[in-house]
């Protein structure tokens, strides 16, 4: 053990002396190694302590909401249980109103049906006039439609883009709720504008977009020099749009303060979103919104909802103001119950009186018809002598 190995420098080093120093480095890395799973153990237990809280105020809030439920739950069955009570006494009210009304109904029918005859036999007497006139209508039908064609055939931005964008606004919105080449203040006609509930102002949607810089970027392709020229072409065509858009469309007080700008095809929708960023900057800060197919028919379904929302509203305003109308029958009917009250206590009355007099008439008639006439035939000599 105390032979010498090495020598560091001057200082010899012993067998025991590298056994020691072995062991005293083994014995800093096992300390090291206690610390790091005393550190690591302590961490878990940190996280599960955090995890234990986040399950138990998960827990709690799914309580409160649990319990939320169960008291709107109850709220609804009683608002039920009222609702249904007072649904037959309603239905009985509106019953006798819908046969008041039948029978006023009845009557203006046949008023009408009168007037309606004598404006059929005036109208005859028309007929002829408008038969001469049919042809020349029709004649002209075909020139309009033909002049439509025309027109369709030279906007050729619009017929790629108007079907589509008019079928899912049809498809999604009441006809009340928008219209098609809408003449605005300026004399600008946008490809359609949406009215929505509570608003005065319309929400432009164009559907004119540049198609011919998107034609010449897809033959562009591959060709490095006609991409860049195509690319700048589709930049400056979507720049200038929508300038026009916002000069054209955007009228203070008549218009919305932002409007759509609609392409008919995702994969141009994306061609833009991916490769034109800052047009997509530019039409945000000009409030101008630029919408594909599918974006436009989320946009049309969230208007739907609003309209609903909106006729919902007026129609319990109607049945509000039905209601106030049948309580003030209501209070009309008792008030005329009262009056005709009083006028039975007082016929009633009347009838007693009535009774009273006819015992009175029909007794003496009995003295009468019996010729109780004594007090008469005592009086008679009396008269006479004084005659």
């Amino acid at each position: 053990m105390n032979e010498i190995v090495l020598i560091l420098g001057q200082t010899p080093v012993t067998l025991r002396d590298l056994l020691m120093a072995g062991a005293g480095v083994a014995l800093i890395l096992l300390i090291a190694l206690v610390w790091l799973v005393l550190r690591a153990n302590q961490a878990r237990a940190l996280e599960a302590a955090a995890a234990a809280e986040r399950q138990r105020e998960m827990d709690d809030k799914v309580a409160a909401m649990n319990q939320l439920q169960a008291e709107l739950t109850a709220r609804m069955q009683t608002m039920a249980e009222i609702f249904g009570g007072r649904q037959s006494d309603l239905v009985r009210a509106m019953s006798d109103r819908m046969d008041a009304m039948r029978a006023s109904l009845g009557q203006g029918l046949q008023q009408q049906s009168e007037k309606q005859s004598e404006n059929l036999g005036k109208l005859n007497e028309r007929l002829a006039v408008i038969d001469s006139a049919q042809k020349n209508l029709a004649d002209l039908t075909g020139e309009v439609l033909a002049l439509k064609d025309i027109l369709a055939n030279k906007q050729s931005r619009g017929a790629f883009g108007q079907g589509r964008m008019e079928a899912i606004v049809r498809d999604g919105l009441p006809p009340s709720a928008y219209e098609f080449q809408v003449t605005l203040s300026n004399g600008k006609r946008p490809d359609c504008a949406i009215r929505l509930p509570g608003d005065e102002r319309l929400l432009v949607v164009d559907a004119k977009f540049p198609l011919e810089a998107f034609q010449l970027l897809e033959a562009a392709k591959g060709d490095d020099l006609r991409l860049a020229t195509a690319e700048r072409q589709v930049r400056n065509d979507i720049n200038k749009h929508i300038g026009d858009i916002v000069e054209r469309y955007l009228i203070p007080g008549e218009t919305q303060d932002m409007a759509f700008l609609f392409i008919p095809s995702e994969s141009l929708y994306a061609t833009i979103a991916d490769r034109f960023e800052d047009v997509i900057q530019k039409a945000h800060r000009a409030k101008i919104i630029i919408v594909s197919p599918s974006l436009l028919m989320m946009a049309i379904q969230v208007m739907q909802a609003i309209v609903r929302d909106a006729r919902m509203r007026e129609q319990a305003g109607v049945l509000q103001k039905e209601v106030g109308l049948l309580l003030e029958d209501v209070r009309r009917l008792q008030e005329r119950t009262a009056k005709l009250d009083d006028h039975f206590r007082l016929a009633q009355k009347d009838v007693g009186d009535i009774a009273t007099s006819s015992d009175k008439i029909g007794k003496r008639g009995q003295r009468i018809e019996a010729l109780e006439f004594e007090e008469t035939r005592a009086a008679i000599p009396v008269v006479r002598a004084a005659e």
